[in-house]
């Protein structure tokens, strides 16, 4: 499940935790939110942004020889 979390603090500074999400896609996610906000000041990658998308395939090779015996 994607999530976006805000705190808002008194000074007007706002943190922004994206979790959920996987990959740099975060950056699409929240740009139109941050583009409101006003101007970024830092950005932490999570883990999940290093994480690869990982895809299952269930498509299996299968090789057999005959000996010449």
């Amino acid at each position: 499940m994607e999530t976006l979390e805000f705190i808002i603090y008194p000074d007007g500074r706002v943190q922004e935790k994206a979790t959920g999400i996987v990959g740099a896609s975060c950056a699409e996610v929240t740009a139109a939110i941050e583009a409101q906000l006003g101007l970024v000041i830092t950005q932490e990658p999570t883990s999940e942004y290093f994480a690869a998308n990982v895809q299952k395939s269930s498509v299996a090779n299968t090789h057999t020889t005959y000996s010449d015996w």
